[in-house]
C-alpha cells in the first residue's frame, strides 16, 4: 500500500460512517477534575473581561438615545426632518463594512492588543461627541465610532469560541450578552445622575458622552494586559493546561474537522455554507427589535407621559427582565443541547408584546409598559442564541472567523432598519416601528426554521453515509473541510 493510500485508509477509519467528530478518540482520557479546574479558570479569565469591554462598546453606541432626550436634539436641531435617524444610520454604515476585515486582522495579531486599541480609539471619539456644535460633526463622529467598534463583537465571539465546547458555550455567551442590558440599564441610570450636571456653558447631554468616553479609553489601556489571546499564545495557561484544552476541543469537533488553511477550497466552502447566510439573516431579523428598542426606549417611555428623568430610570427594570430571560434561556438551551425551539419561543414572546403595543390606543400606561417587557424579554433572550447557534455548527479557525464576522455584519443591517422605523410624526403609537419590528422578527423565525430543517436533513444524510464520497478527496482538502467533513454533526 502506498503512503497516500495508507493515509486515506487511516482517515476513513477515523471518520467511519455515522461517527461524529466528537465521538472520535484523541490521546489519553481527559481527567474530569483537571477539566473542571481548567473550565473554572477560563471562566474567571475570559468572559468577565469581555463583559466589560462589550458593555462599554454598547453603552457608547446607544448613549445618543439618552443624550437625545436630555437636550441634544434641541441644541443640534435633530428634530428637523429625520436627522436623528440619519445620525443612528451613520454608525451602522461603517460598522457593517469593517466587520469582516477586522476579523481577518484579529486572526493575524494578538486579540489583547487589537481589541484594547479599538477601545481606546472609540472612547476618544465618544468624548469628542460631547464637544460637537453641528449636526455634520455628530454624523462624522458616528461614522468613525462605527469603524472602531466594528471588530469588537465578531472578534470576541471568534476568540471565546476557541476555548469552550459547543454545548457549554451558550450560557457563557448569553452571560456575556447581558453586558448589553447592563449597558442599557446603566446608561439610563448614569443619564439620570448626569442630568443634574448641566451648567450655562455645558449642557448635561454633553457630559454623557465625555464621562462615558473617558471611562472607555482609560479601561482600554488596562484591557491590553488582561484580555486573553489565542490558545497557543495565552500567558494565562501553562503547557499542561494548553494540552488539556487542545484535547478537549479535539474531542468536541475533532482534528479531522479543521480549517486552518485559507485556500480556494476553504474559501469556496465558506461562501457556499447556507448556515452562515441564514444565521446572518436570522440575527438581522431578531435584532431589529432589540436595536430599535434600545435606541428609542427612552423616547417611547417618554411618550407614556413620564418626564425625561423618570423615563431614563424606568428603562432599568426592562433591561433587568431582559437579562433574566437571557440567562434562563441559555441555561435551558445548553442543558437540552438544543437552540431552535428556544429561538421560536423568543420570537413568539416578542410578538405578543408587539401585538399589545399595536393595540395600545385607549389602554393604560401600565398595559403599554408591560408590553415593552415582553418585547425586550423575547428579543434579548434569543439574540446571543443566534450567535452561539452558528458557532456550534462551524468548525475550523477560518470558518469560525468568517462565520462570526459575516453573521454580525449581516445582522447589524438591523441597526439601519431600526434607525428609520420609529417615525416622530407617528408618536405615540409608532405603528410603522412596531409593525416592521414584528415582521422582521418572523422573518428571522423563518430563517431559523429553514436552517434547522436543512441541518436536520444533512445529519440524516451523513448518518446514512451519503457524504462519505468526500473522503475520496485529496488529503490537503480532506484535512481542511471544517464542518463539511462527513463526520461532523450539527446542533439543532
Amino acid at each position: 500500500m502506498s503512503a497516500d493510500e495508507k493515509q486515506h485508509a487511516d482517515a476513513a477509519v477515523a471518520a467511519k460512517p455515522g461517527t461524529p467528530c466528537s465521538d472520535i478518540t484523541y490521546d489519553a482520557p481527559i481527567d474530569p477534575v483537571a477539566e473542571r479546574k481548567l473550565l473554572r479558570k477560563l471562566d474567571m479569565i475570559i468572559f468577565p473581561v469581555f463583559f466589560v469591554v462589550y458593555m462599554l462598546a454598547f453603552l457608547d453606541r446607544i448613549n445618543i438615545s439618552n443624550a437625545n432626550i436630555q437636550g441634544m436634539s434641541a441644541e443640534l436641531h435633530l428634530n428637523e426632518g429625520n436627522r436623528f435617524n440619519v445620525a443612528l444610520f451613520a454608525y451602522y454604515s461603517s460598522y457593517i463594512l469593517f466587520e469582516v476585515p477586522a476579523n481577518i486582522i484579529i486572526k493575524k495579531v494578538r486579540p489583547s492588543i487589537f481589541i484594547s486599541a479599538l477601545m481606546f480609539c472609540w472612547g476618544i471619539i465618544n468624548m469628542c461627541m460631547g464637544f460637537v456644535h453641528s449636526y455634520a460633526a455628530l454624523v462624522a463622529l458616528r461614522v468613525l465610532l462605527g469603524i472602531f467598534e466594528a471588530g469588537v463583537l465578531p472578534g470576541i465571539v471568534y476568540v471565546s469560541s476557541m476555548y469552550y465546547l459547543r454545548h457549554e458555550y451558550q450560557k457563557r455567551l448569553s452571560f456575556f450578552f447581558c453586558s448589553t442590558v447592563v449597558a442599557g440599564a446603566f446608561g439610563g441610570l448614569l443619564a439620570y445622575a448626569i442630568a443634574g450636571l448641566s451648567t450655562p456653558t455645558m449642557a448635561a447631554w454633553r457630559w454623557i458622552f465625555i464621562i462615558e468616553g473617558a471611562i472607555t479609553s482609560a479601561l482600554g489601556i488596562v484591557a491590553a494586559f488582561v484580555i486573553i489571546d489565542w490558545p497557543e499564545q495565552t500567558r494565562y495557561l501553562n503547557a499542561e493546561e494548553k494540552d488539556l484544552l487542545r484535547r478537549r476541543m479535539a474531542a468536541d469537533v475533532g482534528d479531522l474537522c479543521g480549517m486552518d488553511t485559507l485556500n480556494k477550497f476553504a474559501f469556496t466552502r465558506i461562501l457556499r455554507d447556507y448556515k452562515i447566510w441564514l444565521s446572518g439573516f436570522l440575527y438581522m431579523g431578531v435584532s431589529v427589535a432589540g436595536l430599535s428598542g434600545t435606541f428609542f426606549l427612552p423616547t417611547i417611555l417618554l411618550e407614556f407621559n413620564w418626564k425625561a428623568r423618570e423615563a431614563q430610570i424606568r428603562t432599568i427594570p426592562v433591561y433587568v427582565f431582559a437579562a433574566g430571560m437571557m440567562i434562563l434561556g441559555a441555561w435551558a438551551s445548553d442543558k437540552l443541547k438544543h437552540r431552535y425551539s428556544f429561538i421560536m419561543g423568543g420570537v413568539s414572546l416578542s410578538t405578543i408584546g408587539y401585538a399589545m403595543l399595536l393595540a395600545q390606543e385607549g389602554k393604560s400606561r401600565d398595559y403599554k409598559f408591560g408590553a415593552v417587557f415582553l418585547v425586550f424579554g423575547g428579543a434579548y433572550m434569543i439574540t446571543p442564541m443566534c450567535l452561539g447557534w452558528l458557532q456550534n455548527n462551524l468548525s475550523g479557525h477560518w470558518k469560525r472567523s468568517f462565520g462570526a464576522a459575516s453573521q454580525v455584519m449581516i445582522g447589524n443591517i438591523a441597526g439601519i432598519i431600526g434607525a428609520f422605523i420609529f417615525i416622530k410624526k407617528e408618536s405615540p403609537t409608532y405603528k410603522t416601528g412596531y409593525g416592521v419590528a414584528v415582521g422582521m422578527m418572523w422573518f428571522g423565525g423563518l430563517c431559523a426554521t429553514s436552517m434547522a430543517g436543512l441541518m436536520w436533513l444533512e445529519n440524516r444524510k451523513r448518518e446514512r453515509g451519503e457524504r462519505n464520497d468526500r473522503l475520496e478527496m485529496p488529503e490537503e482538502d480532506r484535512k481542511n473541510m471544517g464542518d463539511w467533513h462527513p463526520s461532523f454533526r450539527f446542533t439543532l
